[in-house]
Formats: structure tokens, sequence, C-alpha cells
């Protein structure tokens, strides 16, 4: 998803966006069209699993990714919120994502430009098309760049388990 990648620093960017930042309202499932309906069953809940290239590296395999994607939410017009747990490498980290989604067709492509993301970096740009089960696109961080692709793994949401009263002696009977 506007995705994360790259061993080295970013030089200094004018970031475009701050994962941090949410504005506008969001919109109800009622309100979305039917592809953007099918664009967030998709996501909601699934795991992108794949690998990434390094352009400077080509002589080497590709490493796996892999990203979570907790919901997905449409904010306004073609701003959405990703809520992603990034992973790749040593990271791992829950983070909401802004990304911009554009259509080609009925083909969905999220986009981010110059993103940071607190605690992780910035300078993070990405396309990354949805079709059919697959996503595939580029990613760069500063200089670093390459290719991203792989499936579309839908998982089980885990349903939050409500805590239980601790048993108590006194009389709980209602007579």
């Amino acid at each position: 998803t506007g995705m994360v990648r790259g061993d080295e620093p970013a030089e200094k960017p004018q970031p475009e966006q701050q994962a941090s930042e949410q504005s506008g309202s969001e919109q109800s499932g009622s309100e979305l069209s039917d592809l953007e309906q099918a664009f967030v069953a998709l996501l909601d809940g699934a795991v992108l699993n794949g690998t990434f290239t390094v352009d400077a590296k080509r002589d080497q395999a590709p490493k796996p990714e892999k990203y979570t994607i907790n919901g997905v939410r449409k904010v306004s017009g073609d701003n959405w919120i990703v809520e992603a747990r990034i992973t790749y490498g040593k990271l791992d980290v829950p983070v909401p994502v802004p990304v911009k989604v554009n259509w080609a067709g009925d083909t969905p492509m999220i986009q981010v430009t110059d993103l940071t993301i607190p605690l992780v970096g910035d300078g993070f740009s990405s396309r990354v098309l949805f079709y059919d089960g697959r996503y595939a696109g580029t990613w760069q961080h500063g200089k670093v760049g390459g290719h991203m692709f792989g499936i579309v793994e839908k998982v089980a949401k885990e349903k939050p388990v409500a805590p239980k009263r601790p048993a108590t002696d006194a009389g709980d009977s209602d007579s």
C-alpha cells in the first residue's frame, strides 16, 4: 500500500503527505460506488504477501514483504486511509497510511508521493495496482527504488474478546 522499503535513508524531501494526517469526513459504504465497495472488500482484512526488488541490486533475488490490511476507508474524493501493518526486514509497525486511489477502468491504483510515516521515515513514494487477487507496482524511498508484487490473501479478522466478569459470592439472584 503506499508501501515502505529501502535500507538507505531518504534525502531531505519536501513531504506532500503525513501518515498521521487525516482530513475530511469519511464516507459510509452506502455512498461508495460498486467498484469502490469491491476495492474495500478486496483489501479489508487482507494480507499482501509478496516480494520486492531493489533496482540497484538486480543480481539479487527478490526479498519477501508482507502488509496486513486491517481496514480501508474512503475519506473524500480520491483520498483514502489504509490501516496497515507494514512488515519487512526488521520492521513491523501498524500505521494509518493516507493514499490516493485512482482508477484505470475497473482497476484500482494506490498512490503515495513523498509520504512521511512517523517513526519509520520519509520520502516514500509508490504506485500499486490491484487486480484479480494480485498486486504489482513500484516503490521509491529516497534514491532507492524497485518493484513489488504478490497476492492478496484474505485472513479471518480477530474478534475482540469481551472481558469476563469475576464471579461473585454475593446473591446475584433476581428474587
